[in-house]
């Protein structure tokens, strides 16, 4: 798969670039130091994810999601941020972003990432997912994801659960793991869900999870 780095320093860039040229299956087609750059590169090349720090000059990584998911809806997007970065947080993933990670975490942690959301999944660091939950649940519910009422009401119980722990930021493993189902199971439940609620991604149906009475149910 086409990974494009973003990063405003250059070091961080080329350590990146080492790391992910290491895997077989990965392959880094361009480095840019701002979104303004990584915008115009992804548009001259094909791409399947872009990984982006949060705090670059010219255009973030936070408005840097918005464009390429309105540009290139194809390509996913990892968020590389610190600690300290609340505020980006919900912005980067109500834009489309499909991963959102700590700077500094081991390269394989980064490698799966890349794997997991290039095949459709989501993957939030689980150092950030309980901040993530709190803010999601603290935002007015007007500002969020939409779901038709009907649309809930077909919902099984078993689909019920599995939307319940997907706000809490599980992955399917770990899903499978809760409910006793397999992987499988799981992806193959969370597909008609999508479909059923007509919901874009994991990332949509984990921001309404947490927004609605679903996820206190």
């Amino acid at each position: 798969m086409n990974v494009i780095l973003a990063d405003d320093q250059a070091m961080i860039r080329e350590s990146l670039k080492i790391v992910l040229e290491c895997e077989p299956d990965i392959h880094v087609c361009a480095t840019a130091q701002d979104g303004a750059q990584a915008l115009s590169l992804i548009g001259q090349m094909p791409v399947d994810v872009a990984v982006l720090d949060i705090r670059m000059p010219r255009i973030d990584g936070v408005l840097c999601t918005r464009e390429i998911k309105k540009r290139f809806p194809h390509v996913k997007v990892i968020i590389l941020t610190t600690f300290d970065d609340d505020d980006f947080v919900y912005s980067a993933l109500r834009y489309g972003a499909s991963g959102y990670l700590l700077k500094g975490l081991p390269s394989q942690d980064l490698v799966k990432a890349i794997r997991t959301v290039h095949h459709g999944g989501a993957m939030i660091n689980p150092d950030v997912a309980h901040k993530v939950v709190d803010m999601f649940s603290r935002v007015p519910e007007s500002t969020g994801i939409e779901v038709e009422p009907e649309k809930e009401a077909s919902l099984s119980e078993t689909e019920r659960a599995i939307i319940r722990e997907v706000g809490k930021g599980k992955s399917n493993k770990e899903i499978s793991g809760t409910l006793y189902l397999s992987e499988g199971t799981i992806r193959n439940y969370l597909s008609q869900i999508l479909a059923k609620l007509d919901l874009r991604d994991r990332t949509q149906l984990a921001i309404w999870a947490v927004q609605s009475a679903m996820f206190r149910l």
